[in-house]
């Protein structure tokens, strides 16, 4: 049996953290070894976590039926399999998460104004966790701003639903103090900015331990897959602003460079306990 995590894994409800864990295993190891698993390495790699097998079944045929796996016959075994749409999210997921942007901000502020009926609260919902996702931040209730050039997507994705109206602009500022400011307003970089010290604080530490190897496989995939529960939500909250729009002592840059060199450290052994495992 694997050894359970002590920390993270216990703030979540056991069938919450089941589909949690079961999309981080596929977007960070199982699309990579053909993007299916049989059901009882599934579940062997949730025991790691003290996820019983119940409850990763149940997990695993909710998963399938809202559309994101599918799932077939091979002997006595369950195979599940990424469907297209689940590939498709995990990529973009992936792409938020690991990759930052580069270069010289052109000045340019992109701009969303939404309209959305009282009645349609739901897809209301749906478009502000979008336009969030997508780096996004609200001036007012229904006016978004990005320094980056996604109105464009947004307008894409939501084209099909009659009830939703965009307008989308570009427009400059009067220059970087009013820049700094409409980026002080459309987000709270400050609350930000300490959430990134407080997982600086608990990771950098970690790092030498990680370089000795000092983590083997079984703790190296609770440790690894901590480290992307606990990172995987900036890039709901962080825009990726350029640089001279982020507050002085910004520590999201620093904060990305130890998740990466952590999520690389741990990759080894990690995927040594899940071809184990998986069999």
């Amino acid at each position: 049996m694997c050894r359970t995590s002590a920390g993270w894994a216990r703030d979540l409800e056991v069938g919450v953290r089941a589909r949690s864990l079961v999309f981080d295993l596929f977007g960070d190891y199982l699309r990579y070894r053909g993007g299916q698993v049989k059901l009882r390495g599934l579940v062997a790699l949730l025991d790691c976590f003290g996820v019983p097998e119940p409850t990763v079944r149940v997990a695993a045929a909710r998963l399938r039926k809202e559309g994101w796996f599918s799932a077939e016959r091979d002997g006595r075994e369950t195979v599940y399999s990424l469907t297209d749409t689940a590939v498709r999210m995990l990529d973009e997921g992936r792409d938020r998460i690991f990759q930052r942007t580069a270069g010289p901000w052109d000045g340019q502020w992109h701009m969303v104004i939404y309209q959305v009926p009282e009645t349609e609260r739901a897809l209301r919902e749906q478009l502000r966790r979008r336009l969030a996702w997508l780096g996004f931040g609200p001036l007012s209730a229904s006016v978004w701003v990005s320094p980056h050039d996604r109105a464009g997507q947004v307008g894409a994705e939501f084209a099909g639903r009659p009830p939703v109206r965009l307008d989308t602009f570009r427009s400059r500022s009067e220059g970087n103090s009013a820049d700094r400011d409409i980026a002080a307003r459309a987000w709270d970089l400050d609350a930000l900015n300490r959430d990134y010290l407080d997982l600086l604080e608990r990771y950098s530490p970690r790092l030498a331990g990680y370089r000795a190897g000092a983590v083997d496989g079984r703790a190296a995939l609770v440790e690894r897959m901590g480290l992307i529960y606990d990172y995987r939500h900036f890039p709901f909250r962080d825009p990726d602003l350029p640089p001279e729009l982020l507050p002085a002592g910004w520590a999201g840059r620093k904060a990305h460079d130890v998740f990466l060199e952590a999520h690389g450290l741990l990759r080894a052994p990690a995927e040594r306990i899940v071809d184990q495992l998986i069999g």
